[in-house]
């Protein structure tokens, strides 16, 4: 048995004590809630947040649409490639910059807009938080990635 100043040490380290830990797994659970609502639009969560941004915003390059899903190029291209396999966005370099890559949304992307209208619906009640938890929870969770995008420019 350990004594309480060794317990101490390792308090650090245990996975109780943990911030880290429950926002992973609470963020596991919560995509794997929204796989079936998303089957029926044939896409996965990253696709669909993907979606939602071109959706918002319009067409942008993918490094423009990269720094809004927090991913990388490797992580990105093959996803678009498939969104664009799937007739929902268009992707096109233009001639006067081929390093870039413009992305657009197709009639077909466009349209699939008002089949997502549903995945919100459907997803109702899936953190089972009252609606004041909820805004807290995302106005926090906004904060920390302000607050860990600001040390990373530092």
């Amino acid at each position: 048995m350990e004594n309480t100043k060794t317990a101490d040490k390792y308090a650090c380290i245990c996975l109780d004590n943990q911030v880290c830990f429950p926002l992973y797994a609470c963020a596991k659970e919560v995509i794997r809630q929204y796989r079936k609502p998303l089957e029926e639009l044939g896409l996965t969560y990253t696709q669909y947040v993907v979606m939602m941004v071109l959706w918002q915003y319009g067409g942008m390059t993918e490094g423009e649409l990269g720094k809004k899903v927090r991913l990388d190029s490797g992580t990105l291209a093959p996803l678009l490639k498939r969104l664009e396999k799937q007739g929902y966005i268009n992707r096109v370099r233009p001639e006067s910059n081929e390093r870039k890559l413009f992305l657009s949304l197709t009639d077909q992307g466009q349209a699939l807009r008002e089949k997502a209208l549903a995945v919100p619906a459907a997803m109702q009640g899936c953190l089972d938080l009252e609606p004041e938890e909820m805004l807290l929870l995302k106005k926090l969770l906004d904060k920390a990635l302000i607050r860990m995008d600001l040390k990373q420019t530092i």
